[in-house]
């Protein structure tokens, strides 16, 4: 069927710092990322998504932007950047690149100039404020990471508001300036070659400009470790304004033929995802937290994913992820260590069956399991400023092992930036590419019936069965028809289909009998005509 490139495509997240350090200084880098093109190509993916490698002092590792039009000097050059394009487009793969609207590094020239007084140029570049007579902050606004959304600077006598760190002033996107000026930042990238933009928080870019307190959040039973749990964010954060300047960034990227998913994470996502995605001059996608921080993996947590993005005009497409690097790793939350291995196939093959884009995070197709860190070896901040209560990112972002009897797994010749998983050298690629019942071998096959298939791709996708453990759906177009089968389960559940004609089954995993499912068994099967 005809479609657009980036329609049902299998999207490989790459996390620099960690993926393959070429200049032996423990940190991932542009070029080491280079050198396995082959490897990421083999996997069968459409496209790479490369978390922020921009110029930035890496206090929120890069998310921090300083220079939005260059290259930190940890991860290497523009010409770094311009032939990794080269390589992956050779190897027909796009490149999709973070854009970071909702605010900058505090090192910026923007902010510099911006905080430099009043009545400069940049002015109102950032949200400002001034003091509440008692010398307090303008509003009961909280940040992510803790502590109030607001710094004072001396040098204008005004607070400025910041959604996370203190070191991340935010932007005033409400201002025309600022939005052109990011619209140049996206079409420089462009100009580069680049095939998408993955658009960060973007539900943080405009704020209430009458600066109203937020209402409290209803009880809860819940440990709360920051103060930003305790309130509703309708006012800090999405402005109905926001899909104003998302249309002109979809206007631009449509002349170049490029694509973009929206982060958007909080209470509210479905319905802002949807605003963001809707018709056809919004963002292509939106890239869906359902599975990122949830405790298991269910059916009905499945089904409600998927029915909420059914198959009618004008309501966006889906994107899809079970793991990322803000999310534990999906097999340390979903599954104990002695069923990882049957799990984490079928979990795969899930992800590869379902509607809409899929994304899969370094690592993933090795089984690679979330690494316990010690305070003294922590990077990330809101695990340091909230231990041990928050679960820190920085054991889902330690180092891709490539060989396991290699010194650092391959990584590095010098020490990591992060500590290696302990197990994860049994998960290798070297010794999972030599084994074709490995989980890579397996990711293989599954995403190359994904890519050969209009019904996966494309096809509609109704749920047939979600019970306690068992989740059957069929995904459909008018030519092609499937039935995806999954036991979410340890123990074998009974199922047989009612579905009528002759069906084969493409490709399996676990104990697949004629009525039964054994624990963590799936089956992709097709109706043969």
């Amino acid at each position: 069927m005809a479609r657009e490139w980036w329609r049902g495509a299998a999207i490989y997240q790459i996390y620099p710092r960690s993926f393959a350090d070429s200049n032996g200084d423990g940190i991932g880098d542009l070029p080491g990322i280079t050198a396995h093109l082959d490897y990421v190509a083999s996997l069968g993916v459409t496209g790479i998504w490369l978390s922020p490698f921009f110029t930035s002092p890496m206090k929120d590792f890069g998310y921090d932007v300083a220079d939005y039009c260059d290259v930190d000097p940890i991860f290497g050059t523009l010409a770094d950047f311009d032939a990794l394009v080269t390589e992956a487009h050779r190897r027909e793969l796009r490149v999709i690149i973070d854009q970071v609207y909702s605010h900058t590094s505090d090192l910026h020239a923007w902010f510099a100039e911006s905080r430099a007084s009043r009545d400069n140029a940049k002015a109102d570049w950032y949200v400002w404020a001034d003091a509440k007579a008692d010398g307090s902050p303008p509003n009961n606004w909280q940040s992510v990471f803790g502590g109030p959304a607001w710094t004072w600077d001396a040098r204008r006598q005004q607070y400025y508001m910041h959604n996370f760190l203190t070191s991340q002033p935010q932007l005033n996107v409400h201002n025309p300036a600022v939005r052109d000026a990011l619209l140049a930042v996206a079409r420089f990238w462009l100009d580069r070659g680049v095939d998408g933009f993955r658009v960060d928080a973007i539900n943080f870019a405009m704020h209430d400009p009458e600066l109203r307190d937020n209402p409290p959040a209803p009880a809860s039973n819940g440990v709360r470790t920051r103060p930003f749990d305790y309130q509703q964010h309708i006012h800090n954060q999405s402005h109905p304004d926001i899909p104003v300047f998302l249309e002109r960034l979809r206007a631009l990227t449509d002349d170049y033929g490029a694509f973009t998913v929206a982060e958007v994470g909080g209470a509210n996502a479905e319905a802002e995802m949807k605003a963001f995605t809707a018709g056809d001059d919004r963002l292509n996608t939106a890239y869906g937290f359902n599975f990122l921080y949830a405790d298991a993996l269910t059916p009905a947590l499945v089904r409600e994913a998927i029915e909420a993005w059914p198959d009618k005009p004008g309501l966006g497409w889906p994107s899809w992820a079970f793991e990322n690097h803000d999310a534990p790793r999906a097999v340390s939350r979903w599954t104990t260590p002695e069923h990882a291995g049957l799990f984490a196939r079928m979990k795969m093959l899930l992800l590869a069956s379902l509607r809409g884009n899929i994304f899969l995070y370094y690592g993933e197709e090795l089984g690679l399991t979330q690494v316990e860190i010690g305070f003294e070896d922590l990077k990330d901040p809101e695990a340091i400023a909230n231990w041990p209560l928050t679960l820190g990112r920085d054991g889902a972002r330690t180092p891709m092992p490539w060989c396991g009897d290699s010194a650092n797994l391959g990584f590095s010749i010098a020490k990591p930036w992060l500590p290696l998983g302990k197990d994860h050298a049994d998960k290798a690629v070297k010794l999972q590419a030599a084994d074709d019942q490995s989980l890579l071998a397996f990711t293989r096959r599954a995403l190359a019936l994904r890519n050969h298939s209009d019904a996966l791709l494309l096809g509609e996708m109704r749920v047939l069965v979600a019970d306690d453990t068992l989740l059957v759906f069929e995904r459909a177009t008018a030519e092609n028809r499937m039935i995806c089968a999954f036991n979410l389960g340890a123990e074998p559940v009974r199922w047989r289909s009612d579905q009528t004609g002759r069906w084969q089954i493409l490709i399996e995993t676990g104990d697949v009998g004629p009525e039964e499912l054994g624990g963590y068994a799936a089956y992709v099967a097709e109706l043969v005509a």
